[in-house]
Formats: C-alpha cells, sequence, structure tokens
C-alpha cells in the first residue's frame, strides 16, 4: 500500500469515528429530550415539589443547582488559575514541584463518594455547619480544582515563549505581561476547564448526597437573610437538580416519580448546554477585546464608510 492509501484509509476510519461519537451524542440528546417533553411547562420549573402527590415542580431545586454553579465556580475559579500561574509561571523546577504535581494527580483520582465522605467528616461535623450549600460547594471544589489547575497550567505554559520575550522587551513588567498577554493568550483553554467544572458541578451527585444534603427548605426572598428560607443564604441545606434525580429514582413514592426525573433531566441537559454555548460566546467576545480585533474590525468599518 501507498502512503496515500494508508493516509486515505485512516482518514476515513477517523471520520467513522467522529460520526459515531456525534450520532452517540445526538441520540443521548433526543433521548432525554423525547422521556422528558414538557419540562418546560412553568408549573413544573418553578413549583414546589411534592413528597405525595403528583404534579410537583423543581423549582427549589433548579435554584440550589445555579446558586450551587455560581458558589462553586466563585470558589474554584480563583483557586484554580492562581494555582496554575504559580505552577507555570513561578514555581521552580525540583523535586518540591514535582511533589505539588504528585499530589494534584493524586487529588484528580479521588472517587467522588470518597470526597463526599470527607466533606461529611470536615464540613458538615468538625464545623458544625450541618448539611448547607457552601459544605457542597467546597466539597465540589476539592474535586475541580486538580483538573482545573492543570488545565490553567498546560494553557499557560502553550503560550509561544516568544510572545513572552517580546512583552518584557518592550519594557513591561512580568505581571503586566501576564495579565494583558499570557492570560489572553491562554483564555480559551482556561474557559474550556471552567466549562469542564461546570459539568462537573452540574452532573455531581454522590459528594452533595454527604454535604448539601436531601432536602431543601421552602425558599422565600422576603425571608431575613441569616434565615434559612432565604435563597441566597449559603449555610441552608440543598437539594439540586442532580440529587434530586437519584432521589426520585432510588426511593421516590410519589405516582409520577419517573416523569419528573426524566424531566429534571431534560433541564439539567438543556443548562449544562446552554452554559456551555454562553461560555464560548463570553470566551470569543474576551479574547476579541483583549488581542484587539475588535478595534481593527471597527476601524476597518469606519474606513470602508469614509
Amino acid at each position: 500500500m501507498t502512503s496515500r492509501v494508508v493516509d486515505k484509509v485512516w482518514t476515513s476510519i477517523f471520520y467513522v469515528i467522529a460520526a459515531f461519537v456525534i450520532s452517540l451524542l445526538i441520540f443521548f440528546f433526543v433521548t432525554v429530550l423525547s422521556k422528558g417533553w414538557g419540562f418546560w411547562q412553568p408549573d413544573f420549573l418553578f413549583g414546589k415539589p411534592s413528597n405525595t402527590q403528583a404534579g410537583g415542580g423543581v423549582g427549589p431545586q433548579l435554584i440550589n443547582s445555579l446558586y450551587m454553579l455560581v458558589i462553586t465556580l466563585l470558589i474554584s475559579v480563583p483557586l484554580g488559575l492562581g494555582a496554575g500561574i504559580y505552577l507555570a509561571e513561578y514555581a521552580k523546577q525540583g523535586r518540591m514541584l514535582n511533589f505539588i504535581r504528585l499530589c494534584i494527580e493524586t487529588m484528580a483520582s479521588l472517587p467522588s463518594i470518597v470526597v463526599g465522605l470527607f466533606g461529611l467528616l470536615a464540613f458538615v461535623t468538625l464545623t458544625g455547619w450541618g448539611y448547607t450549600l457552601i459544605g457542597g460547594a467546597l466539597a465540589i471544589t476539592i474535586l475541580n480544582l486538580p483538573g482545573l489547575t492543570r488545565i490553567c497550567e498546560n494553557a499557560i505554559l502553550d503560550v509561544p515563549s516568544s510572545i513572552k520575550e517580546g512583552s518584557l522587551a518592550l519594557g513591561a513588567t512580568r505581571w503586566q505581561t501576564l495579565v494583558k498577554v499570557i492570560l489572553p493568550s491562554a483564555l480559551p483553554q482556561i474557559m474550556t476547564g471552567v466549562i469542564l467544572a461546570a459539568g462537573r458541578i452540574f452532573g455531581e451527585a454522590a459528594a452533595l448526597i454527604y454535604t448539601a444534603g436531601l432536602t431543601t427548605p421552602l425558599l422565600n426572598f422576603a425571608a431575613d437573610l441569616s434565615s434559612k428560607a432565604h435563597p441566597l443564604n449559603v449555610f441552608r441545606p440543598a437539594e439540586t437538580l442532580t440529587v434530586h434525580i437519584w432521589k426520585l429514582n432510588s426511593e421516590g413514592i410519589v405516582p409520577d416519580a419517573k416523569i419528573i426525573a426524566a424531566k429534571s433531566a431534560a433541564i439539567l441537559v438543556i443548562m449544562v448546554l446552554l452554559f456551555n454555548i454562553t461560555a464560548r460566546f463570553a470566551s470569543a467576545a474576551l479574547q476579541r477585546y483583549f488581542t484587539g480585533n475588535r478595534r481593527r474590525t471597527t476601524k476597518k468599518k469606519m474606513s470602508n464608510v469614509a
């Protein structure tokens, strides 16, 4: 066989694999949406859940999932980005750096149930908080931090050294080079890490069962902020959509438990999809802003008008 034939054969194999993966994803997406059809109904999206009667909603669980996403990202993204910057730009090569990377890889391999049990001991029992939203956010941060750190580190290391050297040669400080040159260039990969972390937050159940709890109080925005009924209180139990799905499928006694679980799964898939699309658009917009493409495009349009 000639090299051209071999190239065509392997290209065809890769196309078949790609088509299979895309078809599998479409099949999964269509199956989840078809079984959870009707998930967009306001009574279901914003209604209160019921433990005994059919027709309950997932309003509190939806709020808890979104709030858990925000709190966890606010904790994990600065920590992961800061750790990635340190490992890529400031840490010296040696045994200490190798030991840190070994610890990160070990943390990345921890099962979520183990992290959940650790969270039960540290964030529920020792702190005296009980089952809280902040405890669940801290537990998921432990799960997300290793992967996010490695992605941020690799994204910074992948920036060509010529760009860094050019910035320093023009008189920029190391911090200015990092903030205005390196991070904007590494932003697409960093956003990929944020998207993966968000998917872990949306889909995690085992760690949250032991830290955020299996219940959620009746939420009321008019309540005092320190009350467990206030949605923004991080020291309250917070059953997320994923935990709610697990609970319905394992011990749900309502007549339409399977239907509610299927609709909740459809909402979860739509939430992940919308977050991914929004994050991609935000990443592209930020990259255009930092790299100056927007300014060049504006000048080009003005010159065309003139």
